[in-house]
């Protein structure tokens, strides 16, 4: 552990801040946390991200609490903004900002102003403070089948169909995946497609307004995703039943896949609705699915075999199979993802024993975009901040 200074303060409190909120950030004995946040946060940034909350307030609240000038707290919050810190919500006569959590959120947006030592940086806090296999437990993403195992599978729930999901889109944002821009910047390039992370609605605009990412349509969100399962890549929305944002991950750069195969069986610690299956009768051991698996959960032998403790469900070995030796099998007792972002963070929180997990039985069903208009109506009739303040006496948010 490096000797602490007095510039290190506000970082501390950032770090328990940040620790707090849904997903947390756990602290080090190494301090690569505080290192990671002196590189994402300005001092006075965290000065002012530590007096946030994770529900939309005004410039002149957060002002208040930090005891600076209004006009130095928002022309920070719109930095803040723009370097992809805090979230937005612009209402027609104010406009609003709130505390976003680590990730998802924050790292999302780091892409546009990673190097190399920020990303040497990132890959030493994930391996010192463990954020690979606590993210993976917590369950913030899932796995869906790719597009040729939803055909030949016909119980597959709506949530898990992707490409129709994309096709009922209004806003659709591509970034580059971090995970693989990570990588690159450590001298472990992959060669596999990178500018392919979608996101959908609220989140998608918030990337466009802000530069992290851009607009794209339908056709091209629906070619991207063909392209992902050509190139062996591993469908990831966030664990929610609403269209928020999506990652298309490889098993060699990806941290939520590289945590899932840091546990001896991935398939219990992973939200999927399936497995697969090959017909030993069908197949030649011709070994394509040995080479498209992520997980290493193929087995070979004189036909190959699924480890069952190992396969996490996305359809990658049956989409090329030759022989159509591959099938999908639903499993059971699969509980369905949360509806939507808030209560999937509201239900991690109460997980981690936090205050605002209490919000769950609140959010269950508010999705990002009716939120949004709800604290609009609410600031309009003057409500949201006795409102706030008394979630923030509880410890809420």
């Amino acid at each position: 552990m490096t000797e602490k200074t007095a510039g290190d303060e506000v970082y501390i409190k950032l770090q328990k801040f940040l620790d707090g909120m849904a997903t947390g950030f756990t602290a080090t004995e190494s301090d690569a946390d505080i290192e990671l946040l002196k590189w994402m946060f300005k001092p006075e940034e965290a000065e002012v991200e530590i007096h946030m909350r994770a529900v939309p307030e005004p410039a002149d609240v957060i002002a208040k609490r930090c005891g600076k000038p209004e006009a130095e707290v928002e022309e920070i919050l719109e930095s803040m903004v723009k370097r992809g810190l805090v979230f937005p919500y612009p209402m027609k006569k104010q406009k609003l900002y709130m505390a976003m959590n680590f990730v998802p959120g924050i790292v999302e947006n780091m892409p546009k102003r990673m190097d190399k030592e920020s990303a040497q940086l990132a890959e030493r806090y994930l391996e010192d403070s463990g954020f690979l296999q606590t993210a993976t437990d917590q369950k913030q993403m899932r796995v869906v089948p790719v597009g040729a195992a939803v055909d030949t599978t016909s119980a597959v729930a709506t949530y898990d169909r992707i490409r129709d999901m994309v096709k009922e889109q209004e806003l659709i944002s591509v970034t580059p995946c971090p995970c693989r821009e990570k990588k690159g910047f450590l001298g472990e390039p992959c060669d596999r497609p990178i500018d392919n992370e979608l996101a959908f609605g609220t989140a998608a605009r918030y990337r466009i307004d802000n530069d992290f990412g851009r607009e794209i349509g339908v056709e091209e969100a629906l070619k991207i995703i063909d392209e992902a399962e050509e190139s062996a890549l591993v469908i990831t929305p966030l664990n929610t039943q609403e269209a928020f944002a999506m990652c298309l991950c490889c098993g060699c750069c990806c941290d939520f896949l590289r945590g899932l195969k840091t546990f001896d069986r991935p398939a219990d610690h992973v939200q999927s609705s399936f497995q697969a299956r090959i017909d030993p009768d069908l197949c030649t051991a011709c070994g394509i699915c040995l080479e498209r698996c992520q997980m290493d959960a193929i087995i070979e032998n004189e036909v190959m075999e699924i480890d069952l403790a190992r396969c996490i469900g996305c359809g990658l070995c049956l989409s090329t199979c030759p022989e159509e030796a591959v099938s999908m099998t639903p499993k059971l007792g699969v509980q369905e993802p949360p509806l939507t972002i808030l209560s999937l963070l509201a239900g991690i929180a109460a997980k981690r024993g936090l205050p605002s997990g209490n919000m769950e039985r609140f959010v269950r069903k508010t999705s990002m975009a009716s939120n949004a208009r709800t604290w609009e109506v609410l600031y309009r009739l003057r409500l949201a901040k006795p409102i706030i303040n008394r979630l923030a006496k509880k410890g809420y948010v």
